[in-house]
């Protein structure tokens, strides 16, 4: 982000904590396998005791985005989304002030997520499963929240959003 970069306010309404949880601990552990694959790939590449096959090109690039990408999160949300966990709080409000740019960072984002589903499902590098149905309409959610209201929309509740995707299948 540029210094004279203006700011855009994204609010995330009535984001549900208990869903927020349950995404958050799937993430962490396709982050912990997505850290021993990155792992193994670089002692294939010093030692040469793994094939330079065994693991996809596009996967280690993932591994490596994801990593650097997905703690998006300031301090400040993050904290109130720990508390609200701890809290058993049911739902929650938050407010980000986010360069422009970040449209375009959560829509790779989502099509990154989405590709590393597609490893989860093929089970042939990750033994993580593939996303439930529920997290991932969350998540699609959480991220176009951003695109849309960078792009001028007006903020969507989570409810609003889930009825929404009921409706549709």
């Amino acid at each position: 982000m540029s210094a004279d970069e203006e700011l855009v306010v994204v609010e995330l309404r009535r984001l549900p904590v208990p869903v927020h949880a349950r995404a958050q601990e799937h993430s962490e552990a396709l982050n912990r396998e997505f850290r021993l694959i990155s792992e193994r790939a670089q002692q294939a590449d010093a030692d040469g005791s793994v094939p330079a096959g065994d693991v996809p090109a596009r996967l280690q690039q993932l591994v490596a985005v994801l990593s650097s990408r997905y703690s998006g999160l300031t301090t400040d949300q993050e904290d109130q989304l720990e508390d609200a966990i701890a809290a058993r709080t049911p739902e929650i409000d938050l407010v980000f002030r986010v360069p422009p740019s970040a449209a375009e960072a959560s829509v790779a984002l989502g099509e990154m997520l989405d590709e590393a589903d597609e490893y989860c499902r093929a089970g042939r590098h990750l033994l993580t499963l593939a996303t439930p149905a529920d997290l991932v309409a969350y998540r699609r959610w959480y991220l176009e929240e951003f695109v849309r209201q960078i792009g001028g929309a007006a903020p969507r509740p989570w409810p609003e959003a889930a009825r929404e995707g009921d409706e549709r299948a």
